[in-house]
Formats: C-alpha cells, sequence, structure tokens
C-alpha cells in the first residue's frame, strides 16, 4: 500500500506504508539532506508539515528529544522519523541548496567519521610553550624557526608515539587527541604518557642545545580532560581537515591555560585522572572556576613547578583540603 506525498514547491511522490518520508524522497531524486544518515540524531532532514499532520505517525522517542532540545513547534517533523498513514499530506523542506545535492548522491551516506561526524568519547591533549616570548624578541628569525620546528618535533614524535591525532596548531601550541581506536581509558593513559615523553625529551633538549647554544631554556603547559565530543570532517579542501568540537574541548584548554596560575607544567582533570590504570603521583588538587563554565572542577597536578619559582606560587599550588578560585 503507498499513499501520495505533496512536497511544496516540488512534486508528488509515493510513499510506501514502511518507508519513512526520508526513504520515500530519496528514493524519488529529491536531495533530502540527512546529516546523520538517517539516524534521528540531528535535524537536517527536518520538515514542515503544512497539512495532514494528523496523517503522519505520533513523534518517536528520538524526536521528542530533539523537540524538547530545539522547542520545535508541532508542525516541525524529522522526515528520517516520520511515516505517512494516509493521503493528503503536504511538506516542505526546510533545509535546500546546492552545496546540500553535491554532499548526497543517490541517498547513499558515507557513514565514516569524515563525512558525517561521529560522537566519541576521547582524551583531550592541549601544550603550549610557556616563555617563548623572550626567546623571540632576542634571537634571529632563523633561529626562531628552527627551535620552534624542534620543539613541535618533540610534541608530535610524543603524541604518534602514543597513538594521538594532532588537530590543530596555533603559534607555539598545539591540540591533540588520543582515543581514535581505542577505549577512554587506554585513551587517558596514552595522552598521560606523551605528555611525560615532552616534558622528559624538552628537559634533554634544553641541557644539550638550548642552553648551551642560547642561554635560554624553555618549558610548557599540558592540560589534559577526557569526555563525549564531536569527530567530523570540515572539508574545506586543507590537507587536514579533522577537527574535535564539544564543551569538554573548552575544559582541557582552560587547564593547560591554568598551568601558571597553579605554578605545575602538567594538570589533569579530576575525571580523567580517575580513568588512569596506574596514576601518577599528584603534587596536590584544586578545584577551579574557569571562566565561561558554570560548573567547579577538580584538577590534580601532576607535573613540576617551574622554573625559579617557589611550590606555593601565590598559594594555588594546594596540598591540604581544596580551595575554590577563579581563573
Amino acid at each position: 500500500m503507498s499513499f501520495s506525498l505533496k512536497f511544496k514547491g516540488e512534486k508528488a511522490i509515493p510513499v510506501e506504508k514502511e518507508q519513512t518520508i526520508l526513504q520515500a524522497s530519496l528514493a524519488a531524486g529529491i536531495p533530502h539532506y540527512h546529516a546523520c544518515g538517517g539516524k534521528g540524531q540531528c535535524t537536517t532532514c527536518r520538515i514542515m508539515v503544512l497539512t495532514g499532520k494528523e496523517k503522519l505517525t505520533p513523534p518517536t522517542g528520538n524526536e521528542q528529544v530533539i523537540r524538547n532540545i530545539k522547542k520545535f513547534p508541532a508542525n516541525i517533523r524529522l522526515a528520517c522519523q516520520t511515516h505517512v498513514l494516509e493521503d493528503g499530506v503536504e511538506v516542505q523542506r526546510l533545509i535546500r541548496d546546492e552545496t546540500d545535492r553535491l554532499i548526497f548522491v543517490d541517498g547513499n551516506v558515507a557513514d565514516t567519521i569524515g563525512e558525517i561526524g561521529e560522537r566519541r568519547k576521547l582524551a583531550l591533549f592541549f601544550i603550549d610553550v610557556r616563555n617563548f616570548t623572550p626567546f623571540l624578541e632576542n634571537n634571529l628569525p632563523f633561529d626562531v624557526i628552527h627551535l620552534m620546528r624542534r620543539i613541535l618535533s618533540i610534541f608530535k614524535n610524543a603524541i604518534v608515539q602514543y597513538n594521538g591525532e594532532i588537530i590543530d596548531t596555533a603559534g607555539d601550541g598545539l591540540y591533540a587527541v588520543f582515543g581514535l581506536d581505542s577505549k577512554i581509558r587506554e585513551a587517558v593513559d596514552s595522552a598521560v604518557l606523551a605528555g611525560f615523553k615532552i616534558l622528559e625529551d624538552l628537559r634533554i633538549y634544553n641541557n644539550t642545545y638550548v642552553r648551551p647554544y642560547f642561554n635560554h631554556t624553555f618549558e610548557v603547559g599540558i592540560g589534559v580532560h577526557a569526555g563525549n565530543v564531536v569527530v567530523g570532517n570540515v572539508g574545506i579542501g586543507l590537507s587536514h581537515n579533522l577537527t574535535v568540537m564539544g564543551y569538554p574541548v573548552n575544559i582541557a584548554a582552560r587547564l593547560q591555560a591554568a598551568t601558571k596560575e597553579l605554578n605545575n607544567n602538567f594538570v589533569i582533570s579530576a575525571l580523567a585522572y580517575r580513568l588512569l590504570k596506574k596514576p601518577p603521583y599528584s603534587l596536590g588538587c584544586g578545584h577551579l572556576n574557569l571562566r565561561g563554565v558554570s560548573s567547579t572542577y577538580e584538577v590534580q597536578l601532576i607535573g613540576h613547578p617551574y622554573l625559579g619559582t617557589s611550590n606555593a606560587s601565590s598559594g594555588k599550588l594546594l596540598s591540604g583540603p581544596p580551595d575554590q578560585f577563579l581563573l
């Protein structure tokens, strides 16, 4: 049994009883956008029901969740979740342009992270060179670029050794993730091991090269967190299009920035710390009130104080009951 469904401004199509509106529209050659692959996990296939909304199946659980979040009115439905029960329904697609038509051909969607994105639980790793500006001001451009390449190579080698993926670089720092091909506990272990290797390799580099030849010592700040993020490919023609986005990414970046105030070069969230199989010794803990973040975050300090500073660092390195402070 089939019913007739009209797409405003396009055409009327047949819809079989077992087909969703999305399946029927794709079968009829309508380039209906569906970024999640028709699984009810996004809103890109949504339609506006112009007439006959009572002739459609009730909203599914996925639809109800999305409707509550997005505050959609009753006449907005997800085509991938909706079936037609009778003739006399007219709908209108809400997302339609030529770019959408090029992404999906014949209704086939690539089920890869790169094409449609995917929710993953990953370990998030941020690192930044702490005292690079003085070196930049007092040395020739060639020397600056040369040493920065060497330092970034140290970062990269450690991250790759422990199966991490560098997502972005900015100036004298970078952002990487661990866990694209492993479970979250292994991912956090790998992130911490990579961080410790970087600290050790940088110590050797300072002692054997930077201090003897340039009378300088580089230090870094590392922040590690873990959480659910969205992994996808932005696909804008660059050589490296993988991106990872989400609330935990911002937290990891803030932890890296907090290493200065905490006077410790390696800060890990307590959440990630508890996932470690063999947690390293922690010099102290604290609760951070991060700007723009509503809840406090407990952290563990698993690195070392910066050179030339005391362990107290204005009283922010905590050895007793944790206090709260704003960063």
